[in-house]
C-alpha cells in the first residue's frame, strides 16, 4: 500500500493532519452551499461529497480499525459518501451525487469535525501502531488528490454557467503570467537499463512499485511542455479536421462531439479566450496548453512530426534531467503507455486494495502534477491515469521524439 519513512514522528503526522484538513477547507471559503451542491457531469462530484468522503476515508479505515471504534455520527453516512470500495458494503449512485441536497453543507462540516475530534485524540496519544500511521499517511494522501478533484470539479461546475463565474481572482493557473515562449528544445537520453518505481522509504501508492528494471531505446524529450500558442498552429493548420492525424478512436471522439479546441477555449470577436477558475480570460499564448485529452495530445505530436514518451521515458528523463521545465506544477502529461501493473505488482489487503489496482483497464497514464496539485503531493515516481478522452483534468503534454 505505502512505504512510510520510520524517523517520521507522531507528531509532525498530527500537525500534517491538521494543515492538510484546514486546506480542504480553505478551498471552499468563499463558497456557497449552492455552489459546493453543484455536480455538472457523472465524472465530477459536488465539493461537499468530497469534503464527506474525505472524511468517510478516515471515520471507514482508521477509526474503523481501532479495538474500539468511535460510534460513527450517522450510520448513513457509510452508504452516502463511499466512493468504490465494493468490500466496505452498498454506495450510493455515482452519477445521482448532486442530488443529495441532505445532508446539508453545514451537516457534512460539523461531520468533519466530530471525525477530526476522534482522530486528534488518536494522534495525540502518540501510540498508534505502524500499521495505522500508514493508513493515516493514505488519508492525508488521499485528502491531496480530492484537494485537485474540487478545483477541477469546481472549474467544470462553473464553466456551465452563462454567468461564468470566478472561484478566486488569484486563480492556480495563473493564465496571465508570463510564459516561456521560446522554441521547444530536445534533450537527449541514451537510454540503456533503467531503473523504474519508487524504491525510496518516502510515501509512494502500490501501483508505483516494485521498482524494476526497464530497457529504453535512446530517446529525446523537449525541455518545456507544449503551451497554447504551439497549440494554435496546429488549429490554424486544419489539426481538428485531418483525420490522418488522429487515432480512430480518437477521430471518432472528435467528429461525434464536434470537437474544434482545448476544453474551455471559446473563440469570440476574432480572438480566443479561455475559462479559467479566475473566470474568462484572454488566451495566454505562452502559457502551458491545459484541458486536452490523450487524442488531442497524440493528434498534436503526430502533427510535429514526434511522438507521446512512454511513462518510462518520462520518469527517466525526470531523474536524469529534473531542471526540464515543467515537470511539476503545470500540467499533468499525457504518455503513450497504458495504465498497467508493474512486475511483481500486488495490492494491498483488504478494501484499501480497491485503492488502485482495479482501475488498471482502459486507462491512460500521466506524468508530474499541475498547477492545481497540493504542495509535496508529487514526485518523478508518481502515475496518474485517466480514460483517453477525459479533459476536465488539468492535462497537457510534452513531446517525445527518436532520435
Amino acid at each position: 500500500m505505502s512505504h512510510i519513512a520510520s524517523q517520521r514522528s507522531a507528531n509532525s503526522l498530527e500537525f500534517r493532519y491538521a494543515q492538510t484538513r484546514a486546506y480542504s477547507l480553505e478551498l471552499i471559503r468563499g463558497l456557497s452551499a449552492e455552489d459546493c451542491q453543484l455536480q455538472s457531469m457523472p465524472d465530477a462530484s459536488p465539493l461537499k461529497w468530497h469534503l464527506a468522503h474525505t472524511t468517510w476515508f478516515f471515520e471507514t479505515f482508521v477509526l474503523g480499525a481501532l479495538d474500539t471504534p468511535p460510534p460513527p455520527l450517522d450510520p448513513r453516512y457509510r452508504i452516502l459518501f463511499n466512493s468504490y470500495y465494493v468490500g466496505v458494503g452498498e454506495r450510493h449512485l455515482r452519477a445521482e451525487r448532486g442530488l443529495l441536497s441532505r445532508p446539508s453543507l453545514d451537516e457534512v462540516l460539523h461531520y468533519r469535525q466530530h471525525v477530526d475530534q476522534h482522530m486528534s485524540a488518536l494522534l495525540a496519544t502518540g501510540d498508534q501502531s505502524g500499521k495505522l500511521n500508514e493508513l493515516i499517511e493514505l488519508g492525508l494522501q488521499h485528502e491531496q488528490q480530492h484537494q485537485e478533484l474540487m478545483l477541477t470539479d469546481l472549474k467544470h461546475h462553473f464553466a456551465c454557467n452563462p454567468l461564468q463565474p470566478a472561484w478566486r481572482d488569484a486563480a492556480p493557473e495563473h493564465p496571465q503570467a508570463e510564459q516561456d515562449k521560446s522554441a521547444q528544445q530536445f534533450v537527449s537520453l541514451a537510454g540503456g537499463l533503467c531503473e523504474i518505481g519508487h524504491s525510496t522509504a518516502e510515501f509512494s501508492y502500490d501501483n508505483e512499485g516494485p521498482s524494476h528494471k526497464v530497457w529504453l531505446e535512446p530517446f529525446q524529450i523537449a525541455d518545456r511542455n507544449v503551451n497554447n500558442g504551439d497549440f494554435l498552429a496546429f488549429i490554424a493548420d486544419g489539426g481538428y479536421q485531418r483525420p490522418e492525424l488522429w487515432l480512430s478512436d480518437g477521430w471518432d471522439w472528435v467528429c461525434s462531439n464536434e470537437v474544434k479546441a482545448p476544453q474551455y477555449w471559446q473563440h469570440r470577436d476574432q480572438q480566443w479566450m479561455i475559462f479559467t477558475l479566475a473566470g474568462e480570460q484572454p488566451l495566454n499564448h505562452g502559457a502551458p496548453l491545459c484541458h486536452i485529452s490523450l487524442y488531442e495530445a497524440d493528434a498534436f505530436a503526430r502533427w510535429s512530426e514526434a511522438r507521446l514518451p512512454t511513462e518510462m521515458e518520462w520518469e527517466h528523463a525526470a531523474r536524469e534531467h529534473p531542471g526540464l521545465g515543467g515537470l511539476f506544477g503545470e500540467v499533468w502529461q499525457w504518455t503513450n503507455s497504458a495504465y498497467l501493473p508493474y512486475p511483481g505488482y500486488q495490492p494491498a489487503a483488504g478494501a484499501v486494495g480497491e485503492y488502485n489496482g482495479k482501475f488498471m483497464i482502459n486507462q491512460m497514464v500521466l506524468r508530474g502534477s499541475s498547477c492545481a496539485t497540493p504542495n509535496g503531493h508529487s514526485r518523478p515516481s508518481y502515475r496518474n491515469f485517466f480514460p483517453a478522452a477525459a479533459r476536465w483534468q488539468f492535462s497537457g503534454l510534452r513531446l517525445a521524439r527518436n532520435p
